[in-house]
């Protein structure tokens, strides 16, 4: 089975915040990576709502409905509702995601940078789990290469974890990746005995992407979107996504 390609398209409505109105248009752009093939579509709603905003959110799980394709919000489980952000289960609860992706980042973080540290957050999470399970989502926990606390992860119901790829992009970018594939083969065996899917995302690109898949063990699902959205840029949506679903084809 190849890595399914899941898009994230915050990067639209930053370049949409950052001069008002409707366009560029979130929707149609998800339409575009949709047509090209994309399996799903990715969102990370900020309280700050800083791009992607909740009214993004609901146009996006209609139009994932409509064309059957996964839909997976990314957030911060902990992160207080907020005017204009009803808070991250309860966005989920509105929607019915079909993959919750619970990421520990906060209003002063440019990007998420980090995993969970399942000995401080494990007992927060589980409640959150168990009430995102319970609408039918399949949840999801960003975890950093390495992350001792897998075991924690798959105790406290989670479904799969999503491997923090920031770092090996950074070792990929030095020319020495080899290290940091090998950390990241070695934890997704350790999620995989465990029960646990896993998924990558975070700074993965065209050019680093194929010696990921082809060296980590059973990826299910790849979220990228800055990357791809910024090679869109030169190429088009419709080019860039068939480039990536190119590289996640498996190979004879």
């Amino acid at each position: 089975m190849p890595t399914l390609l899941s898009v994230n398209v915050n990067k639209i409505a930053v370049l949409r915040n950052s001069r008002g109105g409707q366009d560029p248009d979130v929707v149609r752009a998800a339409v575009a990576c949709l047509d090209a093939g994309a399996h799903g579509i990715t969102v990370h709603p900020r309280p700050d709502q800083r791009h992607i905003r909740a009214d993004d959110v609901y146009a996006l799980s209609a139009l994932t409905r409509r064309r059957g394709v996964e839909f997976n919000i990314e957030g911060n489980p902990f992160a207080p509702p907020r005017e204009g952000y009803p808070g991250f289960v309860a966005l989920c609860r509105q929607t019915r995601p079909a993959q919750a992706t619970l990421v520990p980042d906060g209003d002063g973080q440019l990007t998420s940078d980090h995993g969970f540290d399942f000995g401080r957050d494990a007992e927060r999470l589980a409640p959150l789990i168990a009430e995102l399970r319970e609408i039918g989502c399949r949840v999801s926990l960003f975890v950093d290469p390495g992350c001792p606390g897998l075991a924690e992860a798959a105790r406290i119901g989670a479904h799969r974890v999503e491997l923090y790829t920031g770092p090996y992009a950074e070792a990929f970018a030095n020319g020495t990746p080899d290290e940091a594939l090998a950390l990241f083969a070695d934890t997704a065996r350790r999620a995989q005995a465990l029960g646990l899917g896993v998924n990558a995302g975070h700074d993965l690109s065209q050019a680093n992407l194929g010696a990921f898949v082809a060296t980590v063990p059973e990826v299910l699902e790849v979220s990228i979107g800055h990357a791809l959205i910024g090679e869109a840029l030169y190429d088009g949506l419709d080019h860039t996504v068939r480039a990536y679903l190119d590289l996640l084809a498996p190979r004879s």
